[in-house]
């Protein structure tokens, strides 16, 4: 028979182990935004590209140039319309 003190023990190594995961994900996912955005505001690629396909892909126009062409690909794909 478990006590309760041998229970709570348990519970409470599992939550700061997941507590830990937690933040240190939120730290990491906080950093790339804070990356993402500092780039887009001063217009330094991350790349190191200065040019071409990849400089591009990373800039915030070269973003919204390929979700528009993504939405127009699928709505012409929706409706069965060929290029």
């Amino acid at each position: 028979m478990t006590d309760i003190s041998s229970i709570t023990s348990s519970v409470s190594a599992t939550i700061s182990a997941d507590l830990g995961k937690v933040a240190n994900a939120t730290k990491k996912s906080f950093a790339d935004t804070l990356s993402k955005v500092q780039s887009t505001i001063t217009g330094k690629p991350q790349t190191g590209f200065v040019a071409g396909p990849t400089y591009e892909a990373n800039t915030l126009t070269g973003q919204t140039k390929a979700a528009f062409n993504n939405a127009v690909n699928a709505t012409k794909s929706a409706l069965h319309i060929k290029p």
